[in-house]
């Protein structure tokens, strides 16, 4: 194993036998099944060579794409840097076979400029971001989440300026309701960059997605509009962590961002029948959580968090699940119901 930071990195020879690309809506681009997602055990809080030997396991398994935002840490940007460096060391050669994704929405900068979806923001935001990754350009921008005190046109046009100006090949949006999706997708079309990507939390105890009429998946299918799916297992909900009791030194623990109510009575009813089936599967909770979400012909992929190595390997797993019958759809249904986990949904639907 890699003992020290000098050793180089060769990439398996076998990445790109088993890993599943699917396509991302009507664009060109085409996504790993399995996405690292780097929302946690990317910050100052994890020693670097945890953060490599994950990243470098990722890439071995055919995980071509890493997701970022300007504030992931703790502390807050901190892991735009610590990824920037291992992909500077490890990753230079390699940046044409590697999908960096990046977002801004959220608190980031002091001060009034320092949120939203305002170009002013958007764009700095941007600026930082290739500046911490040691970048020249990101693969995907996002918008992290809808502004109701910015224009959707300013918000469309700096995405739009993002993909011009060569510092992103793609435009996103994250967490958007199924209207505000439309309208901001028409916007991106008539500037001439079509609108590639949306990331919203989807997971068996998540489901507003699949709601309304017309529903989230149903208008990005209809717009040709790729969807990548995050907090997958809710947070670490859908693993069988939390079966037995709350584990010392989990997220649940650490206030992160597993909130009270989240591990309520009716959830861990709803995750243990949810695992009978698993087993019944002959598969992980883990692994038909995010088989399940994959069953959906709209996602491109899924993102998943690990916090070491082995977790990437379960999880590619996922892609080599059995197809769910009619049946256990409909059992599954029973128990996949809505958790109250959606924290996002405040700044989708405004």
């Amino acid at each position: 194993m890699h003992s020290h930071l000098t050793d180089t990195y060769t990439p398996a020879p076998t990445r790109y036998d088993t890993m599943e690309y699917r396509p991302v809506g009507n664009s060109g681009l085409l996504l790993p099944g399995v996405s690292l997602g780097m929302w946690h055990n990317f910050g100052d809080d994890t020693p670097i060579q945890n953060q490599r030997e994950i990243i470098r396991a990722a890439f071995d398994l055919g995980i071509t794409h890493f997701d970022l935002a300007n504030g992931y840490g703790p502390p807050l940007g901190s892991a735009e840097k610590n990824v920037g460096r291992v992909l500077a060391e490890d990753f230079a050669n390699l940046r044409d076979e590697i999908v960096v994704s990046t977002k801004a929405g959220y608190d980031f900068f002091p001060g009034p400029y320092g949120r939203g979806g305002g170009a002013k923001y958007m764009l700095g935001s941007l600026d930082h971001s290739l500046t911490s990754t040691r970048l020249d350009y990101v693969d995907i921008f996002y918008s992290h989440r809808y502004d109701p005190n910015t224009p959707l046109e300013e918000t469309a046009r700096a995405l739009d300026s993002a993909v011009r100006s060569g510092k992103a090949r793609y435009a996103g949006i994250s967490s958007y309701s199924a209207a505000r999706t439309l309208e901001i997708a028409r916007l991106m079309r008539e500037l001439g960059t079509p609108l590639a990507i949306h990331q919203p939390s989807y997971s068996l105890l998540n489901r507003w997605v699949e709601d309304g009429e017309p529903s989230l998946l149903r208008t990005l299918a209809d717009e040709g509009i790729g969807c990548i799916a995050f907090s997958a297992l809710a947070q670490g909900l859908l693993t069988t962590k939390y079966l037995n009791g709350i584990p010392e030194g989990s997220r649940a623990t650490q206030g992160k961002t597993l909130r009270d109510g989240m591990l309520s009575e009716r959830n861990l009813h709803n995750v243990a029948a949810l695992n009978k089936i698993a087993e019944r599967r002959g598969q992980p909770l883990a692994q038909m959580a995010l088989a399940w979400v994959l069953r959906k012909p709209q996602i491109s992929s899924v993102l998943v968090g690990a916090s070491r190595p082995s977790q990437l390997a379960d999880s590619v797993l996922a892609m080599q699940s059995p197809e769910f019958t009619t049946d256990e759809l409909a059992e599954i249904d029973e128990f996949a119901v809505d958790g109250e986990l959606n924290i996002w949904l405040a700044s989708s639907t405004a």
